[in-house]
């Protein structure tokens, strides 16, 4: 477990150094308030169309930081210290997962209150438009940490990156889109939170395994 708090410290501060976690967050914003001056103020248009923009701007915004997670590691050697090293692999993708969705996903579903405000929701589903950004983020970084190791070695790498992701991606979009608008929150609750376990249980496997070939 100490490696897994070096390693979570380490790319937490990587993340935020420079601000570099501000840009996902700045485009969450900018993309997602300019929606009600591009639609008009008409209450049922941005009901009807803001909770889908929100989880696809929350989806981009996420996979703006993957090409790089593992890029830097397989340039600089990083990846076969951490191959060599005591802890498993599979840990330390983990806690590079985890420092990607505390500098990214909580910031998202936290900012996702007053955009909902903004977008006209109204404000006692508020509350459940937060957590299902938070299990959804949670869903994106445990695909995307698949997606990342995949292309680890791929120079400029974002468009295959996509390919890999964005279908991975459209569940939590859905069913996130469905608590936004009230309909079914229970039965879509669920499914969010099958996804961000399923993500966050197979992902870092899956990305160790990926990162094993690309070492080798």
């Amino acid at each position: 477990m100490s490696a897994f708090g070096v390693t979570f410290r380490r790319e937490l501060a990587l993340l935020w150094a420079g601000g570099g976690a501000l840009a996902p967050i700045g485009y969450f914003l900018g993309a997602t308030l300019l929606v009600p001056l591009a639609m008009g103020p008409e209450r049922t248009l941005l009901q009807a169309a803001g909770p889908p923009l929100v989880w696809i701007a929350a989806a981009l915004s996420v996979m703006g930081m993957l090409e790089r997670l593992f890029q830097a590691d397989l340039e600089d050697g990083s990846l076969d210290q951490m191959l060599l090293s005591a802890p498993p692999l599979e840990l330390i993708v983990f806690a590079k997962g985890a420092a990607l969705w505390v500098a990214i996903g909580l910031p998202l579903a936290l900012t996702g209150a007053p955009i909902a405000i903004a977008l006209q929701a109204p404000v006692e589903r508020v509350p459940s438009i937060v957590a299902s950004l938070a299990l959804g983020t949670a869903g994106f970084v445990g695909v995307g940490l698949i997606g990342a190791a995949l292309t680890a070695s791929v120079k400029r790498g974002g468009v295959l990156l996509a390919l890999i992701v964005l279908p991975l991606f459209a569940p939590p979009i859905i069913f996130g889109a469905s608590v936004a608008s009230g309909e079914d929150v229970a039965a879509a609750f669920a499914i969010l939170g099958g996804c961000a376990l399923g993500g966050l249980a197979l992902g870092p496997i899956a990305a160790a395994a990926a990162l094993r070939l690309q070492a080798e």
